[in-house]
């Protein structure tokens, strides 16, 4: 009979068996993944753990793992991201992604042309700085028109389309604010407290993607102004030659003010307006009616 206590065979006749009725240990469960051992193929769990080092600080907690042939259940804690801190102490962390950690994590919150964790910032850092009133005829030496100080205008002045949807935005390249491209959204003129009223729901529906209008404050309306224009004073997408129709901003009004946010500290009835076909910055009582438009973005 063979033996299965030796790998030598004695010469002579054996009757008929099997080898693992010789030797139960030959099993599956006891051969070395890959391996085949008289027509028993290993188990694919059966594998050589010698050259393991983890040990149970390495582990998640509650898994298991086989080093030198010993199971090792890990320790390592299951913890959760803080927004409070840049610190990520050691352990396991859950899936998640880091605006849930960190709701400040957002378009808005981030420089424009800068990308931080795969979310594109929206946030303009233009300085503010005094720009060019855009002025370029000289009427007296020493005049604003013969030293054309201020920041520069960028070139474009405008971008068209840069808003979620379609063409219904124009951002203003200097300032870093985006308008709605008609200049008379409401198809009407409205009181002060309605127009402020006006943009806010605006705001509430979302409008072409952004739940952040406003009516604009005094100064960043008179931005819009060309002091070397008129009818309208309006500065066109280059910066340069006279203003048209659709470049950058259409239903542009000319025949009345256009409301700003900002109240008259000496007479609060009244608000400041901007009057674009001459280029005026003027009060108003806030029961007249005015155009509206709206503004979102900047500082």
């Amino acid at each position: 009979m063979f033996s299965a206590t030796t790998t030598a065979v004695n010469a002579g006749y054996y009757e008929a068996t099997t080898l693992n009725a010789v030797d139960a240990d030959l099993v599956a469960g006891n051969i070395r993944a890959g391996v085949n051992i008289f027509g028993v193929t290993g188990n694919s769990n059966v594998v050589d753990t010698t050259s393991g080092n983890a040990v149970a600080g390495d582990v998640k907690a509650g898994q298991v793992a086989w080093v030198d042939g010993l199971a090792v259940t890990g320790t390592i804690a299951t913890l959760t991201l803080s927004s409070a801190t840049t610190n990520v102490s050691a352990g396991y962390y859950a899936a998640t992604n880091l605006p849930a950690v960190d709701a400040d994590l957002k378009a808005a919150n981030i420089a424009t042309n800068v990308t931080i964790f795969g979310i594109a910032g929206t946030l303009s850092t233009t300085p503010a700085a005094v720009p060019k009133t855009g002025q370029t005829n000289s009427y007296q030496t020493w005049d604003d028109g013969y030293h054309k100080k201020g920041a520069a205008w960028p070139n474009p002045r405008f971008t068209i389309g840069t808003g979620t949807n379609g063409t219904n935005c124009v951002t203003d390249n200097l300032t870093g604010l985006m308008w709605a491209r008609n200049a008379n959204l409401a198809a009407t003129t409205l009181t002060w407290s309605n127009a402020v009223l006006y943009c806010q729901a605006v705001a509430g529906l979302g409008w072409f993607g952004y739940n952040d209008w406003r009516l604009p404050n005094r100064r960043e309306l008179a931005s819009l102004l060309d002091d070397g224009r008129k009818n309208p004073a309006l500065c066109n997408t280059a910066g340069t030659g006279g203003w048209t129709e659709n470049d950058p901003f259409t239903g542009i009004k000319s025949d009345n003010y256009y409301w700003s946010s900002t109240s008259y500290a000496g007479i609060t009835p009244d608000a400041w307006c901007v009057f674009v076909g001459e280029g005026d910055v003027w009060l108003r009582p806030k029961t007249d009616a005015c155009y509206v438009w709206p503004v979102r973005g900047g500082q």
